[in-house]
């Protein structure tokens, strides 16, 4: 048993830094991405939209409301930010709409 502990610490060790390498290629991607103009303002045609919202609020307990306000906001900007949440500086427009109150318009 002794001898398998210092196995299983290796192991442990290898999968994190091999989990760590994959977030980092994902961001590299999204700035890639962003550079290249796909997810900035007007990097989509207004019938992309109900698509790109339907996979932006698919993890969300709020998914009419979610949907409204993401094709709202998609139809203003013509662009959906990647991702289920967040990664809204990548879209300006998106990030910057605001409520009445202050907070963010679009989800």
């Amino acid at each position: 048993m002794a001898k398998l502990l210092p196995l299983f610490f290796f192991l442990l060790i290898t999968l994190s830094m091999v989990s760590c390498e994959v977030a980092h290629e994902v961001e590299v991607e999204l700035a890639k991405k962003s550079q290249r103009g796909m997810y900035g303002p007007g990097s989509l045609n207004s019938y992309q939209c109900p698509s790109e919202c339907s996979r932006r609020c698919s993890r969300t307990q709020y998914h009419k409301p979610c949907m409204f306000f993401c094709q709202k906001c998609c139809r203003k900007c013509l662009c959906v930010p990647p991702g289920f949440y967040g990664n809204k500086q990548l879209c300006s427009c998106y990030n910057n709409w605001k409520t009445k109150r202050g907070g963010p318009k679009c989800p």
